[in-house]
């Protein structure tokens, strides 16, 4: 294989509308414009890849596609002023592995503006640990700082504890000082959650009221929740005066069925987390964060590797839900 030729997962949609993913030779010609060309040495999976890589239109809209939202790597080449051949690298969000080629491969061409430099207190391995989901929960956690949650004021409330986005919430809160209460249906989880750094690990059913009451008893002073429907409205119901609520997933329902009641009688703060279109100076305060005071002493318990050719089977896991933690997709070979 030619330094021009590399390998890349390529999902591909059928004349009878089925989707089939493959693992096969691209060239440098076939990937989009922009200033910066990266040689990938890790990429990382999340949901949305997932989505990507099954078909959903709603996520990339156009096939034959290379999914990956996230990629670490090093220049090969630079057309821009900011970046030379060698910088160490990290891209998240913007359009990488929607509906551009993204990191499921071993090379990648994006803007120099979307280019973060690796921070120095992470390898490029470990900012793949964090990927996506880990800068989300970085961008979570600081807007509940931002608003003025201390960990006097309580217990943090994180849902779907044990897949990507959570895991490294309960991790990185409990790095802060937080009491965290880690919410998830996994019942045998409950020592890795408390590994992270858990007080208390409750089961999902815990955090998910049916009964339509507008307001319930109040209990959590901030929420981190990452799956969405009656588990989001159940802890805005049960959020005490003043707190923050930040949420970023809907796993379980992108609906959302509530009475302003929690948010005029309790004065609540519903903050949505988009970690797409971050605007640069949050973006690298939080790479800063996740690198120096929140870095996780256990990055390696969260994350498990696999190569390209055997990404599909977890790429079929975090669709059914059994995916614990991260999954760090090395290319560096």
């Amino acid at each position: 294989m030619t330094k021009r030729q590399f390998k890349a997962m390529r999902v591909c949609e059928g004349a009878d509308g089925r989707f089939t993913r493959e693992i096969g030779s691209c060239s440098w010609d076939q990937l989009p414009a922009g200033e910066v060309l990266i040689r990938v040495h890790y990429s990382s999976l999340n949901y949305k890849d997932a989505l990507s890589a099954s078909g959903n239109k709603g996520v990339t809209k156009a096939y034959p596609h290379t999914p990956g939202i996230d990629a670490a790597g090093v220049v090969e080449e630079s057309s821009s002023p900011a970046w030379r051949p060698g910088d160490e690298v990290i891209v998240t969000g913007y359009g990488l592995g929607m509906d551009t080629a993204g990191g499921f491969a071993q090379y990648i061409r994006v803007p120099a503006a979307w280019v973060v430099r690796r921070p120095a207190g992470l390898t490029l391995r470990e900012c793949m640990v964090y990927g996506t989901a880990g800068f989300t929960a970085g961008l979570s956690l600081s807007r509940l700082e931002f608003a003025g949650v201390t960990p006097e004021q309580g217990e943090i409330l994180v849902t779907g504890a044990t897949g990507g986005v959570g895991s490294i919430a309960v991790g990185i809160l409990a790095k802060a000082g937080f009491n965290v209460v880690a919410a998830t249906g996994k019942t045998g989880e409950a020592a890795f959650l408390q590994q992270l750094g858990a007080k208390t690990v409750i089961h999902r059913d815990e955090a998910d009221d049916q009964s339509q009451r507008p307001l319930l008893k109040a209990r959590w002073a901030g929420v981190i929740d990452t799956v969405g429907g009656t588990i989001l409205t159940t802890a805005i119901r049960s959020s005490k005066p003043h707190a923050v609520v930040t949420c970023c997933g809907m796993v379980a329902s992108s609906e959302l069925h509530l009475t302003v009641f929690p948010f005029i009688l309790r004065g609540l703060v519903l903050w949505g987390v988009d970690s797409v279109a971050t605007e640069m100076p949050l973006r690298l305060q939080v790479w800063e964060k996740l690198a120096g005071e929140w870095k996780l002493d256990q990055l390696d318990r969260i994350a498990t590797a696999c190569s390209l050719e055997t990404l599909s089977g977890e790429i079929d896991r975090i669709l059914q839900g059994k995916q614990r933690g991260r999954v760090v997709v090395d290319l560096a070979a």
